[in-house]
């Protein structure tokens, strides 16, 4: 079989969140990310990239915070006007019909209607060309009960994310484990 070789962000799926945050005066926003992971434990770091001319990417550099909040596929149109929307023109909570709730730990509100947030503290950013990197420490995670199986954890069937191929710019649903960590028996 031959492989074409190509140079890009070839690394899909990518998960979706939407990111809130907020200006000195209250006025909150929210923008969609599909540049959005995981990059330390301990302590828990999660990294959003996002363009220098984007609305929030000045809220965020000014403010020092933002919340991640996780989306599930009943809400799919919310998270598309997100990215496409700009919270220069439009107030996306209000348009939307979404409750913008305090954070426990920083100013920024989390998205109530999403079962999952994680409040963050920027302790970092990285201009890397088109995007800037900004890591931010979770400081606070919510969860909707809902969403957890009995052991307190985020049960992915119920959670339901939401998912997105940037070379086909679609959004994806994820069915169902095919394994779990460890079951090769290669961990001793």
């Amino acid at each position: 079989m031959k492989k074409i070789i190509k140079k890009g962000t070839c690394l899909f799926p990518t998960p979706t969140a939407m990111v809130s945050c907020a200006a000195g005066d209250g006025t909150a926003n929210i923008i969609t990310v599909a540049w959005v992971g995981v990059v330390c434990s301990e302590p828990p770091v999660v990294s959003v990239s996002i363009r220098p001319g984007r609305y929030s990417h000045d809220l965020i550099k000014k403010s020092g915070e933002f919340i991640v909040n996780i989306p599930r596929e009943g809400q799919i149109r919310e998270l598309d006007f997100c990215g496409v929307a700009s919270g220069r023109n439009v107030d996306k909570f209000k348009e939307l019909g979404l409750t913008a709730v305090p954070g426990s730990e920083v100013a920024a509100p989390l998205i109530r209607e999403c079962p999952v947030n994680l409040e963050c503290r920027v302790i970092d950013v990285k201009s890397l060309g088109t995007h800037d990197l900004f890591l931010g420490e979770v400081v606070a995670v919510h969860m909707d009960e809902e969403v957890m199986n009995e052991k307190g954890l985020i049960d992915i069937a119920k959670l339901r994310p939401i998912a997105y191929c940037p070379q086909a710019s679609q959004y994806w649903s994820l069915k169902e484990p095919i394994g779990t960590y460890g079951f090769t028996g290669g961990k001793k």
